[in-house]
């Protein structure tokens, strides 16, 4: 059995966890392929020294021959996962350093159980839609992917931005806004929920088009089906406007336009005994508890 660990920064008050999840890691006799900036903040910052087999510091040493992926952190540090690794065959668990986490939803008291599990073979493979960006008339980015969403945000505090979206070439709407989010199924409890989104289950085949603070109080976020290709025009003062995928923004200019599609490739994700994404939802958002338990 081998496995990556990836994660980029933790506080002092999780090394218990982190030596618990090491020292499982040790025992069993697994192997590990830690991520090596995330080695060098725990020797240097944390003063410990985590059981690896060997390193791995980008997609090109990456070895496809791991089993899973663990990231450690919050949700943030999951994203980084995905755009670090970019790897979609593999599945990732994320262990929650952090307080709301929808992707890192191991938390700190269950990691020996969930590790028993995973290893015990108990748990089901989710996959996750991502979305992928196509710019039009402008410098292309590297990995254009996002597993959350893509936004289109102004540049200033002040003025709006004028936002075209088509919807497989039908015109939606022109929003007057902050800006605008398209978020897949799992983004819809990122970003876009944080603005009155709705939230949807991870196997829905939808995206979400929710408006950041838009000029027309009648705009609402829109549900619409993941096989339509979004097109998006930006205008406004100056010359850039800003787009976000997860937790990556770069200035793109107006003349620029954005397609937004589904991508072909799925990301895998672990769902273990007992952690099923309503039970989740209820206990990241304190909805309440099940009466008949």
């Amino acid at each position: 059995m081998k496995v990556a660990v990836f994660g980029t920064s933790v506080s002092e008050s999780f090394i218990p966890v982190l030596e618990e999840f090491f020292n499982y890691l040790k025992l069993n006799k697994i192997n590990v392929q830690l991520f090596k900036p995330f080695h060098d903040f725990l020797t240097s910052n944390l003063k410990i020294e985590p059981y690896y087999s060997s390193f791995f510091s980008s997609p090109d040493d990456f070895e496809k021959s791991n089993n899973f992926i663990f990231s450690v952190g919050g949700d943030g540090t999951f994203l980084h996962s995905v755009v670090n690794i970019r790897n979609f065959e593999i599945p990732v668990i994320g262990v929650n350093s952090g307080r709301l986490g929808f992707l890192a939803d191991i938390s700190q008291n269950q990691v020996n159980d969930a590790l028993n599990s995973i290893f015990d073979n108990k748990y089901s493979i989710i996959e996750r839609s991502l979305l992928e960006v196509e710019f039009c008339g402008g410098e292309k980015i590297d990995f254009s992917f996002a597993l959350n969403e893509l936004a289109v945000l102004k540049t200033d505090s002040s003025s709006m931005i004028n936002i075209t979206a088509r919807c497989d070439k039908q015109l939606l709407n022109n929003y007057w806004a902050d800006g605008l989010i398209v978020a897949t199924p799992t983004g819809s409890t990122a970003y876009s929920l944080s603005v009155g989104g709705p939230i949807l289950t991870p196997d829905s085949e939808n995206f979400v088009i929710t408006p950041l603070a838009p000029h027309n109080l009648t705009i609402r976020p829109v549900v619409v089906p993941d096989k339509y290709e979004i097109e998006l025009k930006v205008d406004g003062r100056g010359s850039h406007f800003l787009t976000s995928l997860d937790y990556r923004a770069v200035p793109v200019e107006f003349s620029t336009t954005l397609k937004i599609r589904k991508a072909n490739a799925t990301l895998k994700t672990l769902q273990l005994p007992d952690q099923d994404f309503f039970n989740t939802l209820r206990n990241k958002l304190m909805w309440g508890y099940d009466k008949r338990n």
